[in-house]
């Protein structure tokens, strides 16, 4: 409070006393008893207001006490259980728990992971992969700016993701791993990895490569078996020693008849091998009859044309040939679909061929597309022509109807180049993409597709799609996500079936490690995404014949069941629309496979480096009581005091305005009351 301020309050305490004093001072017969009461009550009334007035202000300083976060995080997968670590790992936590000294230092957080990160409401080592990377990640998101040292308790053992003993680039906290396992190096062969196409064509040979790894110091002999079903379709002799402790094995199967054929590979055991299981693997290829073929058009190279036949035949259901405007003429017979990438005049002989044979296209537009030709060759659709180019970003549109989109970030993805100027379609079309200019969607196709006289079309109207490509692969370190939304896309092009109000999606076989995950789309009557409509699916076994019955969940614009409970099996299925009445089977497969179990030891190298570049420490389990006193003795885990500053005027304190009722009240009261007024 100021100097300046002081002085005011003490002259608006005479002003307020000479006042009081001035209405209840008699001259005759001097002060009485009442009247000082009443000159008392109206001086706390005149103050009051007065110091309203004035407004005061005050300092208030609050000193808190934070404690340190401890975050316990727990590898929730089953390889935990398959060392025999899991009642050692729980005992740990329970101790910590019930640790006073722990408690009282530290805010303590529990967490387990496998595939990602939860809070520990409930731990049953069961699951299927294990990605520490991720966890870290989300554990950066969480303590960020905080001192959180980290208890991580694990073996480990990762199955996928990166590289986690150079995640404390971007987690900045001391990590103590908790080694679940030991150090013994046990006798063991094991197939390290399998490597097989999804698919094969009949009558063909598809490779298989087999990686084998052999853990010993003596000389080894065994036998790499391959079998379907019961027949043994290939088989050779393999030797190991200390010094050529790995091997890699090549060879072709045949591929004789339709469907999905099941594999067993076994490296024969050694006497005495303590882990068998990592010497089996299971794998599966889904044979077919045909590939469809598909025809890129362009007179001109362009680095889109790289990426599209990257793209679709990342499915190898697909094959894809890049020709000019001539070569095409005499082979158009040989394709399900043509993509056109930017036309001119030199396509005019094609674009007659299209017409006569009513084949379904893609037509990509850029700005080297001769705009005056194509509005001449093409009916459904003419583009204002302004010899104008301009950057367009995407915008997905949800609504979109004949067949299922996921947004895969689109937001994200660069302008492509197109040409300026209005597009208008002279019958329905569907967009999949907007137009969007710094953010604003504008009405107009970006991308979009059309059905008209048996034949389905789609239209880009933009070039430079390879830098979608390249942006989604670092969104998602991966072109699957991207390669995925081009292939639904190819597919509906390279397909004359009528629509269906149910649709699914599926795989004809899904390993054990992998989520087994239904997706399904029911449209109304105008082939509108129908979200009120009840799905239900019925899967059965075809060894058990043991069925069981689940809703379906409505996720954004389609519906989904996750069936990754189901055992190691084959299994067919039936989905079926409630209020409709209509329903859609199908089958698929469970292929035997635990990642989980291939590991014989903790990964004890790895975790030392992790606690070392975070300036932590690793123990074993059976050192934990170290690991306690190393945290309650580190004087970086300290309590921290913070004072905060907070400056409340007098006009806030609710308390003023009841002393100034309360004695105007009382001060009323006792007039009346002796009979003053």
């Amino acid at each position: 409070m100021s100097s300046e301020t002081l002085l005011y309050i003490i002259l608006a305490g005479i002003v307020a006393l000479g006042l009081a004093l001035f209405q209840y001072f008699n001259k005759e017969k001097g002060m009485s008893k009442i009247n000082m009461l009443f000159s008392f009550l109206r001086f706390l009334t005149l103050f009051s207001v007065l110091l309203l007035i004035i407004n005061p202000t005050f300092d208030q300083v609050k000193v808190t006490t934070e404690k340190p976060n401890l975050v316990v995080a727990v590898d929730n997968s089953s390889s935990i259980k398959h060392l025999k670590q899991d009642k050692n790992a729980l005992d740990f936590v329970n101790a910590l728990k019930v640790n006073s000294d722990i408690q009282n230092k530290f805010n303590v957080n529990y967490f387990s992971f496998n595939e990602s990160l939860q809070t520990l409401d409930s731990i049953n080592f069961k699951g299927q992969q294990t990605n520490i990377a991720k966890a870290f990640n989300q554990l950066n998101d969480v303590y960020k700016q905080t001192i959180s040292p980290t208890i991580l308790i694990t073996d480990g053992n990762q199955t996928y993701g990166n590289d986690y003993q150079f995640s404390t680039n971007t987690y900045k906290q001391p990590i103590y791993p908790i080694i679940l396992g030991d150090t013994i190096s046990y006798t063991d062969l094991k197939i390290e990895q399998l490597n097989v196409n999804k698919y094969a064509y009949l009558k063909n040979q598809f490779p298989v490569e087999a990686i084998l790894v052999y853990n010993g110091n003596k000389d080894a002999n065994s036998k790499l078996v391959v079998k379907n079903g019961n027949t043994t379709v290939f088989s050779k002799a393999i030797s190991f020693s200390k010094n050529k402790n790995s091997s890699v094995v090549n060879f072709m199967l045949p591929a004789n008849s339709v469907g999905v054929s099941n594999y067993t590979t076994t490296l024969i055991p050694l006497d005495g091998e303590k882990n068998t299981i990592n010497n089996t693997k299971n794998f599966a290829v889904e044979v077919i009859n045909e590939q469809t073929k598909i025809a890129l058009v362009s007179d001109y190279s362009h680095p889109d044309l790289g990426m599209l036949k990257k793209s679709i035949e990342s499915n190898e259901q697909r094959s894809i040939s890049i020709l000019d405007s001539k070569k095409i003429i005499n082979q158009i017979n040989d394709f399900q679909l043509i993509i056109v990438y930017q036309p001119n005049i030199r396509f005019k002989g094609l674009y007659t061929k299209l017409k006569a044979l009513n084949r379904n296209t893609f037509t990509i537009i850029g700005s080297k597309t001769d705009l005056n030709f194509l509005n001449k060759v093409t009916e459904n659709y003419s583009h204002l022509i302004t010899r104008q180019t301009e950057n367009y970003l995407p915008e997905l549109n949800t609504n979109y109807s004949p067949y299922r989109i996921e947004d895969i970030n689109f937001e994200s993805f660069p302008p492509l180049l197109s040409n300026y100027g209005q597009v208008n379609f002279k019958i329905p079309y569907q967009t999949i993409l907007k137009k969007s200019i710094n953010g604003v969607a504008i009405d107009e196709p970006l991308l979009a597709t059309f059905e008209t006289k048996g034949r389905r079309e789609a239209v880009l109207f933009g070039e430079n799609i390879w830098q979608w490509r390249a942006q989604s692969y670092l969104n998602e370190k991966s072109f699957n996500p991207f390669d995925d939304f081009i292939g639904r896309l190819i597919q509906y092009l390279a397909s004359n079936k009528q629509k269906s109000r149910l649709n699914l999606d599926y795989e004809s076989f899904y390993t054990g490690s992998r989520n087994v995950i239904i997706k399904a789309e029911f449209f109304d009557k105008n082939y509108v995404f129908d979200p009120r409509e009840t799905l239900s699916i019925t899967v059965t076994d075809r060894a058990s014949k043991a069925s069981k019955s689940m809703p379906l969940i409505l996720k954004n614009n389609y519906y989904q069941v996750d069936l990754s409970s189901l055992q190691p099996s084959e299994y067919n299925f039936t989905v079926k629309a409630t209020k409709e009445n209509m329903a859609k089977s199908g089958s698929f497969q469970i292929i035997e496979y635990n990642v989980e179990q291939q590991f014989l030891n903790a990964n004890v190298t790895k975790l030392e480096k992790l606690a070392t570049n975070s300036l932590g420490k690793s123990y074993f389990i059976a050192d934990t009581e170290q690991v306690v006193q190393e945290l309650l003795n580190d004087n970086r885990y300290t309590p921290i005091q913070k004072s905060s500053k907070n400056t409340i005027p007098l006009i806030d304190w609710k308390y003023l305005l009841a002393i100034i009722a309360i004695s105007l009240g009382l001060e009323w009261f006792l007039r009346k009351f002796n009979g003053f007024i």
